[in-house]
């Protein structure tokens, strides 16, 4: 089993050593090009989303990144230090009267992207999962 945590401030500057840690888990696994870009998207959109909507952009709180792969599976647990959320409140980000706004898709993608997709705690904490050997 591999374990690497990574720490982020609130602070979108920080996106550049989120982007560091999935490049060097992705080439520590040897993961292809297409599990790689769908890592490094998934991760960048659960931690923006953390940031602005979890911990809305407050730089006192931080944003914690735990990844495990383990038998064919590489999983990622983001958390912040908002209150939490319900996701299925959300609305569709396909429907036509959402579809010209400028936010409002990075959990549809996330669910797009990924294997598996868990909210728990309150929906300040996501667990995203990856089939590392399909």
């Amino acid at each position: 089993m591999q374990k690497e945590t990574l720490t982020l401030s609130t602070n979108p500057k920080e996106l550049d050593r989120l982007a560091a840690f999935s490049e060097s888990l992705s080439e520590s696994l040897g993961l292809n090009d297409d599990l790689t870009y769908r890592v490094m998207l998934t991760l960048s959109e659960a931690v923006t989303n953390a940031m602005v909507h979890g911990n809305k952009n407050d730089p006192k709180k931080k944003v914690h990144v735990e990844a495990t792969a383990e038998k064919g599976v590489l999983s990622f647990t983001v958390s912040d230090e908002g209150p939490g959320f319900d996701p299925a409140s959300l609305p569709d980000p396909t429907l036509e009267s959402n579809l010209l706004k400028t936010s409002g898709r990075g959990v549809w993608l996330i669910h797009q992207f990924a294997d598996q997709v868990h909210y728990c705690e309150h929906g300040n904490k996501v667990h995203i999962v990856f089939n590392i050997n399909s």
